[in-house]
């Protein structure tokens, strides 16, 4: 899983109302309420400034069109336009000003601070979850029954996952989770990221790309929650609602996370690579390791290169001869190693043979001749 995130991205957050200095002949409580009830003042002043505004933008434009409607009769009657001259200075000063008042409550909604009322209302809206359709996460469970629900669990909704893991739009995002609210939790966020994981492992990098933005916006909703304790369902919304309209800060944030988090993908995933080969080298090693327990390879590449020709060459005469003139102690050294790895079987052919008397080619016996050299060397 993706190492914790600085939060410090979402700048302030109205939450510390238990942390704060209260003396101590104030009822904390009754402060606790008073503080609620001035955030929900200050918001229901705030809506209504919006819905005014709303109305009156909504009036500027059927003046708009009556304004439009009497200038039309008046040209094509060839009337006296500069009649309306007052009126349309009028108008246009009013638009100008709503449009200027509008700029300014776009830009107070971006910068303001989110608080906590704001994760179960976005402006005359509440995200509702219906519990009873949403399967609730076991408590306190132990590693063996967590390693057993989420397996569970992605047997369950992989392919909702994997649906997620392909949108691109933050609209199409959102609605498919307020559809889908059993996947906002920790077990959607751990599979997003091994699957990121395995596609750079095969080399997908595009995709992994791709699924990583939307393994982030999960890992930021979880977080958010964890921030604020509250049900990560419940921060759906208000993530959304803050990506639409932060501004560039809070977007470089985002962006900043998500490329840490491909950088460790990347890192992770060549690491597996290499321990996947390493660990696959070592099984086919165990498979060529002869009766003495070494491997036939690296016993090859350690011998002189004379020797090395003999075997390649599968000259007995050669090697009899390579072995007469190394000094003994250094041919013994290098055929024991080549027993004891496999390169060489002592009296092969009575191993192989079936109780059959058989004459022995001159190969056979140049072969039982330096098995008994070796015997010497090794007595020796």
């Amino acid at each position: 899983m993706a190492k914790p995130m600085n939060y410090d991205k979402w700048k302030k957050i109205e939450v510390s109302d238990d942390e704060d200095d209260i003396h101590p002949n104030i009822d904390t409580p009754s402060l606790f309420r008073w503080r609620h009830q001035a955030r929900i003042e200050r918001r229901e002043q705030r809506l209504e400034e919006q819905r005014e505004h709303e109305t009156k933008g909504k009036e500027l434009v059927e003046r708009r069109k009556t304004f439009n409607a009497k200038l039309k009769k008046l040209e094509d009657g060839g009337g006296d336009v500069s009649t309306l001259k007052g009126e349309k200075e009028s108008l246009e000063k009013e638009e100008r000003q709503w449009k200027e008042k509008d700029e300014e409550i776009k830009k107070t909604e971006r910068l303001r601070p989110l608080d906590v009322d704001d994760l179960t209302h976005e402006g005359k809206s509440k995200t509702s979850i219906n519990k009873k359709a949403v399967e609730e996460r076991p408590k306190n469970m132990t590693e063996e029954e967590q390693a057993e629900y989420y397996k569970q669990f992605v047997e369950k909704h992989k392919a909702n996952i994997k649906k997620y893991g392909m949108f691109r739009h933050y609209d199409d995002t959102q609605k498919f989770l307020e559809e889908h609210f059993e996947l906002v939790c920790e077990e959607t966020a751990n599979y997003l990221v091994i699957w990121c994981i395995d596609l750079e492992m095969e080399e997908k990098h595009n995709l992994m790309e791709h699924v990583s933005h939307q393994t982030m916006i999960m890992q930021f909703i979880l977080e958010l929650s964890k921030s604020l304790k509250v049900d990560p369902r419940q921060c759906v919304r208000p993530f959304f609602t803050r990506m639409k309209t932060a501004d560039e800060q809070y977007k470089q944030g985002f962006v900043d996370e998500l490329q840490a988090f491909r950088e460790r993908v990347q890192k992770r995933a060549k690491q597996k690579v290499e321990d996947a080969l390493k660990q696959y080298e070592e099984v086919e090693r165990q498979k060529r390791l002869g009766p003495g327990g070494l491997d036939p390879m690296e016993v090859m590449e350690s011998l002189p290169k004379e020797l090395q020709e003999c075997f390649e060459s599968r000259d007995v005469a050669q090697l009899q001869d390579v072995l007469a003139k190394m000094p003994r102690d250094e041919a013994a050294h290098h055929l024991d190693r080549c027993i004891k790895s496999g390169l060489w079987v002592p009296n092969a052919k009575d191993a192989e043979g079936d109780g059959d008397v058989e004459t022995k080619s001159e190969e056979e016996e140049n072969q039982d001749k330096v098995t008994q050299d070796i015997e010497k060397l090794q007595v020796e």
